[in-house]
């Protein structure tokens, strides 16, 4: 009879400690979610070009109201400090310190190769820390999911918003966001 042997789960405590310690290489793409390492994709030049549109031409004339945090660890609980590719957090968040999810006001994935743990895994952990608004940039099916208003592990709305559409994030509501200017210019065209 085979008995599966339990999972140990670490802490961001402990997570840190690995680091520290020389368990973890500091160029080691990893992140904590619920207690997991787990080994991140390597960023492709269109992802890296979206998160740069996103932080410059689309966020950046808010940026006195609110910080950017590009590819930043975020401290959800004391077993989950995933790093997304940009957070906008409240511009008095304390700087002592990884915000939490009481500074997050946006959290946005942009996701290639990362689709399935983003929708699923990172979806759920985001709306039980209650983040108010979760975004995935979904390159592969050139669109944005925006996702608003947690209740425990899931989102009670849901909107799929593609080329030629806007969308306005609750923390700046006078922010028209132009879904065309975030994905880029579709491959082939200047």
């Amino acid at each position: 009879m085979v008995v599966p042997a339990p999972r140990r789960l670490f802490t961001v405590d402990e997570y840190y400690e690995m680091a520290r310690v020389g368990i973890l290489k500091p160029d080691e793409r990893v992140e904590l979610l619920d207690g997991e390492i787990v080994p991140m994709n390597p960023i492709g030049s269109p992802h890296a070009w979206c998160v740069n549109r996103l932080t410059n031409e689309v966020f950046g004339p808010i940026i006195g109201r609110v910080r950017l945090c590009i590819q930043n660890p975020l401290r959800l609980n004391y077993r989950a400090e995933p790093e997304p590719d940009l957070v906008i957090v409240r511009r008095d968040a304390p700087q002592d310190r990884h915000p939490g999810p009481d500074e997050a006001l946006l959290v946005i994935e942009v996701s290639d190769s990362s689709i399935r743990r983003d929708r699923g895994r990172k979806r759920m952990m985001y709306a039980r820390a209650g983040i108010l608004e979760y975004w995935i940039v979904d390159l592969n099916a050139d669109r944005i999911e925006v996702y608003r208003d947690p209740v425990r592990s899931h989102y009670r709305s849901a909107t799929l918003l593609g080329r030629g559409d806007t969308v306005s994030p609750l923390c700046a509501p006078d922010l028209a966001v132009d879904v065309t200017t975030v994905l880029g210019q579709p491959a082939g065209q200047p």
